[in-house]
């Protein structure tokens, strides 16, 4: 070992450990599980536009493309748009008339956003703890240069 190098201890490489394997992908889950609910906003969102569009035409009958996947569309007739069916959860669909669609977007949207901010103080917090650990570190790094006499004081 070379004198003056930083001595790197086992309590040092299992706070290390516990940071990167456990406070970094905790914050990394919560971050894109937030992600994921800023996407369904998104798509309720266009949805309530698209709606808000058939609605102003005033049409019964609509011509659209549907994504059938990888962005593959195929052309659509709707013969009556003045119901839609829309996605609710768990693979179910309910039938619409719009005004009724708009309601339950703007509830569902006001419940996603709340929880997007459930995420967002959890991903804080998990931030929080990293620092403090990482300070906790930097201080008993710097506390194992300091004689044994003097660490006991500290304590």
């Amino acid at each position: 070992m070379t004198p003056g190098a930083p001595v790197i201890n086992e309590k040092d490489l299992q706070y290390e450990t516990f940071i990167n394997e456990v406070l970094k992908r905790d914050l990394q889950k919560v971050l894109e599980q937030r992600d994921a609910v800023y996407e369904k906003i998104a798509q309720y969102l266009q949805l309530k536009n698209t709606i808000k569009s058939i609605q102003e035409t005033d049409s019964k009958e609509l011509e659209t493309d549907v994504d059938l996947g990888c962005n593959f569309y195929v052309q659509a007739h709707v013969p009556d748009a003045s119901k839609i069916y829309v996605a609710v959860g768990f693979g179910f669909f309910v039938e619409f008339t719009h005004a009724e669609a708009l309601k339950f977007i703007e509830k569902k949207t006001n419940r996603l956003t709340e929880y997007t901010e459930v995420l967002t103080k959890d991903a804080a917090k998990i931030k929080a703890n990293i620092c403090m650990v990482l300070e906790g570190l930097r201080e008993l790094q710097g506390l194992k240069d300091l004689p044994e006499a003097r660490r006991r004081e500290v304590f």
